[in-house]
């Protein structure tokens, strides 16, 4: 509504929407194109043509004014997504984190990371009293739906080697409500601890936090896992809105043998790299 009282309705906002023709329409969206706000343009674009939708149902006009200039306004640029590491540079960039001489709570925190394949918000504001049987193979941590991007509360299964790093980070922080408490306003690790701790390890530019769901999606689809099962791993909302009314399952199971198989895989792919490096001869290091 803000956008259209800021860039609609002071053209044609006391207009008859029958009398509305689509050059008049155009120049409305043009003056909006020129500030270079394209996304903007975009979706007034869209609200203005279901406004007219409704009007031709309604029987207040006969056309939609809005329909006819496709392609006669700047597309917006593609999103940018996520640098994300390609398979081949996972050993490296685990074998750096090994090093990494910052906070600990910092490389457990990037660990998580790559493991459960969480949006860094949803990490950074995790709370010790929303994980579940750490101990035990039925590890869970159960986000609540405020802190989710689709509003739906999100279950993540543990790995072997999740409840590992969660052991340690409980020694740690464990008397506090977040998992990483910080300074900042809301009582929780910042935004950048973990972006400057990957620029320290030598990966500015190269991935982000974000990006390691990237790179669990494409390795998990290539390797053969069901796509609705990585979906849901990573709390993607449905494209297909008809079939997410009825597909409310978790897939727990499955997600569980899932994470399981990535942590394993994540290892390996260290191990992989020790072994090139030392020759052949290997080394017991985990994550």
């Amino acid at each position: 509504m803000s956008r259209l009282e800021a860039d609609v309705f002071p053209s044609i906002g006391e207009a008859d929407v029958a009398e509305v023709k689509p050059a008049k329409m155009l120049e409305v969206l043009k003056a909006v194109e020129a500030r270079g706000v394209l996304e903007t343009n975009r979706r007034l674009k869209q609200y203005c043509s279901a406004i007219f939708r409704y009007g031709i149902a309604s029987q207040y006009c006969e056309h939609d004014p809005a329909a006819p200039l496709r392609g006669a306004l700047k597309p917006p640029p593609r999103p940018k997504h996520h640098k994300a590491l390609a398979a081949g540079e996972v050993g490296d960039f685990l074998i750096r984190l090994a090093a990494y001489d910052g906070e600990e709570e910092t490389r457990i925190a990037i660990n998580l990371a790559l493991l459960m394949a969480p949006r860094t918000t949803e990490l950074r504001a995790a709370r010790w009293a929303e994980f579940e049987e750490m101990e035990g193979d039925e590890g869970l941590w159960r986000v609540p739906a405020e802190r989710m991007k689709m509003h739906r509360p999100h279950l993540v299964p543990l790995a072997r080697q999740t409840r590992t790093l969660l052991a340690r980070l409980k020694n740690i922080t464990g008397k506090s409500v977040h998992l990483f408490p910080g300074n900042a306003p809301e009582g929780f690790m910042s935004n950048n601890t973990m972006l400057f701790a990957l620029y320290r390890m030598g990966f500015h530019g190269r991935t982000t936090t974000h990006g390691f769901r990237r790179l669990f999606s494409t390795e998990a689809n290539e390797n053969g896992w069901n796509e609705d099962w990585v979906e849901r791993q990573l709390a993607h909302d449905e494209r297909n809105k008809a079939r997410a009314a009825y597909n409310a399952a978790q897939y727990l199971k499955q997600r569980r043998d899932m994470m399981q198989w990535w942590a394993d895989h994540l290892d390996g792919l260290h191990q992989a790299e020790l072994a090139k490096r030392e020759g052949g001869k290997g080394a017991d290091q985990r994550l």
